[in-house]
């Protein structure tokens, strides 16, 4: 029953995050879930979450699909997630809590203070890609295909409504490819099916909730909440794992 818990409110954070972000489902759902659940069960509950929460928002707000943006990033993604996919049944557990607690440590605040940097033009289509590559190789690994993007996009000077235009419609593409070879490598087993019955209705509310607060702020408060929240589900997952690895 605990375990119940801890998913439902993992489920609910993390779809108020993406809800109001565009991005996030996982990253914030792992930090949660993974102080209760092995990390292939986190990986691909948090894949499948992100992907319906996706799915969800894409409905209720209908949103069109920006094909010319957003390519680069999909073709970078699906050269990526096989190296995600590999790497997936081989992890070490507190590793993996490190190296995502890190990466949210560190991106975020980088994405809250990417206005006052200087706007990053070069590269063009292929900059994207390989952006997008390390967002497939993340999504591999749990569903955490935005992080990376998002934060190139912010680089690039997109304001907030095209970076979350051009991340949402990528995280439902690859959170899509993901999902299904996670179903074709067999990762995905029936004893998940009742979890995933679980998260579905969790994300319901929070998403239009924060899908309704991301109407109503401006940049700079839209960068404070979600990075604010992102940042400290990377300081608990840092938490849970320093203590392992330090011990060794």
């Amino acid at each position: 029953m605990d375990h119940l818990l801890v998913i439902l409110a993992g489920a609910a954070i993390a779809a108020f995050v993406q809800g109001l972000s565009g991005f996030g489902f996982a990253m914030t759902a792992i930090s949660i879930w993974a102080w209760v659940l092995e990390p292939r069960l986190t990986a691909t509950l948090g894949v499948f979450g992100a992907l319906a929460g996706q799915v969800f928002t894409m409905i209720s707000t209908r949103r069109g699909f920006g094909w010319r943006a957003v390519m680069p990033f999909l073709l970078g993604a699906l050269a990526g997630l096989p190296l995600g996919l590999w790497l997936l049944p081989r992890l070490d557990v507190p590793m993996y809590k490190a190296v995502l607690g890190t990466i949210l440590v560190v991106v975020c605040p980088l994405m809250f203070f990417a206005p006052n940097l200087r706007r990053i033009t070069a590269g063009g289509k292929f900059a994207d890609g390989v952006a997008g590559a390390l967002g497939g190789v993340m999504g591999g690994l749990g569903g955490s295909t935005g992080v990376v993007p998002t934060l190139w996009c912010a680089l690039r000077g997109y304001d907030k409504d095209e970076q979350r235009s051009i991340i949402q419609n990528f995280n439902l593409a690859a959170l899509a490819v993901t999902f299904a070879c996670y179903v074709g490598t067999g990762i995905v087993t029936r004893d998940m099916l009742p979890l995933f019955a679980l998260v579905v209705p969790a994300i319901v509310l929070p998403s239009l909730a924060g899908r309704r607060m991301y109407i109503g702020i401006g940049e700079l408060a839209f960068r404070k909440v979600v990075l604010g929240l992102l940042t400290l589900a990377g300081l608990m997952m840092l938490g849970s794992a320093l203590p392992v690895l330090l011990a060794r």
